[in-house]
């Protein structure tokens, strides 16, 4: 979906997964200051929306996703995962119930593989699964944000800001009226910053919730089966996963930022040395420099200071080891 707001003054248009919206409109600092300040808006409507209806759509989705939905109460924000049946990571969903439809949101492009998945589940209950792409768009407003959200529209409201479900064809005369528009950068280096993990990005065809931090926010521990549950008790309760997400400050001196899949060395074996990890998501943030998230082995010690491809970069701990 090509967001009719690339066509504002100073767009330049996102590349790969988020190909379809802005990267941003002249100035990546000056928008994220103004999203940390909670004021403007992200335009997420390249995201997949897909919605469930019918009387039983909480009872149902929650014997298949790895969160406790089946008490959801209206307006409450959550989140969810999908697992194979080894437990990695398949799909990310970002949900709340309005009282009589679920609506989540997820990465672009992925809403047919998760609806095809969905309705093969659906058996005997009463529930419809919609495809809402192409009529809503997801607007983002920031923490703090003032901006009001037109009567009807549902909102799923998190402490990093609303996820507004807009009617596609009120996008331009919504941002118009509530902008400025911060593009996808700006969005990106306040999540990295948050360390928020995002599938596609900081994981791959192995990821468990484990090495990102999923566990309590996206996973509930207490809840029945699920596909993938054995995998998620067992390294819970019996082991540690096999890698870990890490916060890097990569060296400001540099002019290129390292890219996804970049490999992750110690710097005292130099850039031959044994791939410990790689970059997943970096980021140049407004206040901290050039930043980024890695997924390292477990047993890589906290302190040790890493190279990213060629870059130097000192880590903090996400996910303990």
């Amino acid at each position: 979906m090509k967001s009719p707001l690339l066509s504002l003054p100073g767009a330049v248009a996102a590349e790969g997964r988020d190909e379809g919206v802005a990267a941003h409109y002249g100035d990546l600092f000056r928008e994220q200051r103004a999203l940390a300040d909670g004021t403007g808006l992200v335009d997420l409507s390249h995201r997949g929306v897909v919605t469930v209806s019918g009387d039983d759509r909480l009872s149902w989705l929650h014997l298949l996703l790895t969160q406790h939905v089946s008490d959801l109460a209206p307006h409450r924000a959550t989140e969810a995962l999908i697992l194979s049946a080894n437990g990695h990571i398949e799909h990310a969903m970002y949900l709340v119930d309005d009282g009589t439809t679920v609506w989540m949101h997820v990465e672009p492009g992925t809403q047919g593989e998760l609806i095809a998945y969905l309705e093969s589940m659906k058996f005997f209950y009463r529930v419809e699964v919609t495809d809402r792409t192409e009529d809503i768009a997801v607007v983002h407003l920031p923490a703090g944000s003032i901006a009001e959200v037109p009567d009807g529209v549902t909102v799923r409201e998190t402490p990093q800001g609303r996820d507004v479900f807009l009617p596609r064809a009120d996008l331009e005369a919504y941002a118009a009226a509530n902008g400025p528009v911060a593009g996808i950068l700006a969005y990106e280096a306040l999540r990295v910053e948050a360390h928020r993990p995002r599938v596609g990005f900081e994981t791959d065809h192995r990821t468990i919730p484990h090495e990102l931090g999923w566990i309590g926010t996206a996973v509930h521990l207490q809840k029945g089966c699920y596909r993938g549950q054995e995998t998620v008790a067992r390294v819970h309760n019996l082991g540690k996963p096999p890698r870990r997400l890490v916060f890097l400050h990569l060296d400001g001196s540099e002019v290129h930022l390292p890219g996804h899949g970049t490999p992750v060395r110690l710097a005292a074996d130099g850039e031959e040395g044994r791939q410990l990890g790689f970059i997943t998501t970096s980021a140049r943030h407004h206040e901290l420099g050039p930043i980024a998230l890695a997924l390292v082995k477990r047993n890589m010690a906290v302190d040790a200071e890493l190279l990213a491809g060629d870059t130097a970069a000192a880590q903090e701990t996400v996910v303990e080891p």
